[in-house]
């Protein structure tokens, strides 16, 4: 492998997954080595150092969940701190927090989105690397907003909001993961004051906000509803 290119392992017994991610990273740029084993995996993360690993759960002999165990605990030679993205069809919420226990940077269900896989992937090969964050730069749960530049993106993938959305979600994202309520919301956006109809168009902003986020990351609820008290953006465990 190339040693100015990012070394990704992907790592699934289905031999048609592994083909499809080592088709979609390398077009991307990303040099890709393919194993369909844990046992496999732990091997060839011994011999070589890679930049990520993708690892499915369901796997004969060593499973992923093990493969991530091992790897963190420092048995698989100079990886034991590269991002690792669980890819599997273990969709329960079990799963997901023992994989983030066991120290995951993402957990991607399957069948999943070639364009949101591949955007989250960047992501965590970027986090890795990222430079502090700037002032004028907001950032929440894999959102940021630049608000001298009036952009705003999901796992470094482009959103296209509106002034009012990008104005509701800086509002969420100052928030940095409380929860912030409609009335503050629509005060500090609309600068007008609160009625009883006011939360009606909040709720429309607010639901436009989560489609054009699930449109990048459809796993789970970015801007959770705190009953009673409004809405929030929650931190991610990691990364």
């Amino acid at each position: 492998m190339e040693t100015n290119q990012t070394n990704i392992l992907v790592c699934d017994d289905e031999v048609e997954v592994a083909e499809l991610l080592k088709h979609l990273l390398e077009r991307e740029g990303f040099a890709v080595t393919c194993c369909h084993s844990g046992d496999a995996a732990l091997k060839t993360l011994e011999a070589q150092t890679f930049d990520l690993a993708i690892l499915d759960i369901m796997m004969p002999g060593t499973d992923g969940f093990e493969v991530c165990r091992q790897v963190r605990a420092g048995s698989a030679g100079a990886n034991a701190d590269m991002p690792i993205v669980f890819l599997s069809a273990k969709t329960e919420e079990f799963d997901k927090v023992l994989g983030f226990t066991l120290g995951a940077d993402d957990y991607v269900t399957k069948p999943f989105k070639p364009r949101e896989l591949v955007a989250r992937i960047k992501a965590r090969l970027r986090g890795r690397v990222a430079a502090p964050v700037a002032n004028d730069v907001l950032s929440v749960g894999g959102i940021e907003l630049d608000e001298t530049n009036h952009s705003a993106s999901l796992h470094g993938c482009e959103l296209s909001l509106t002034p009012k959305e990008f104005d509701c979600m800086a509002e969420l994202l100052r928030a940095g993961g409380a929860p912030v309520s409609s009335k503050t919301l629509f005060e500090n956006v609309w600068n007008e004051e609160y009625t009883a109809s006011s939360h009606n168009a909040v709720m429309v902003y607010i639901r436009r906000l989560r489609k054009k986020l699930a449109e990048v990351d459809s796993s789970e609820e970015l801007i959770e509803t705190v009953w009673g008290v409004g809405y929030r953006i929650p931190e991610k465990r990691r990364g």
